[in-house]
């Protein structure tokens, strides 16, 4: 009995609306903040270096890594979040890599990925 009710639930949380971002790509995740009574949006924008899960499961998260005051700064979003309010990817990084943690030792124009060509 238990487990038709976890898929009903499981289905009634699963966004649909937003693309699954693979490693490497460039997006802005604009995520929706509580500040006492007020509410607003703020774009966090990065490089995606790491995936959880998969799309389908409600504990799939993706981790976004950027630079900010030259301190890098990752966060992690869970991607069926209500509080996402849109995920953009910008561009996409050719990776080789399932996890990009070795981006956290490199600075400046190392860190950079390469882009896709679709030829």
């Amino acid at each position: 009995m238990k487990q038709p009710l976890l898929q009903w639930v499981q289905d009634n949380n699963r966004r649909t609306d937003l693309e699954f971002p693979k490693v490497g790509a460039q997006v802005r995740v604009d995520y929706r903040i509580r500040e006492g009574e007020k509410e607003r949006i703020q774009a966090f924008e990065g490089v995606v270096i790491r995936r959880h899960e998969g799309p389908q499961s409600l504990d799939s998260t993706f981790t976004v890594r950027k630079i900010s005051g030259g301190t890098g700064v990752e966060r992690i979003f869970p991607f069926h979040s209500p509080l996402i309010e849109g995920l953009k990817v910008l561009k996409q990084g050719r990776v080789r890599r399932a996890k990009l943690y070795y981006l956290r030792n490199l600075a400046g124009k190392k860190a950079r990925l390469r882009e896709v060509s679709y030829v």
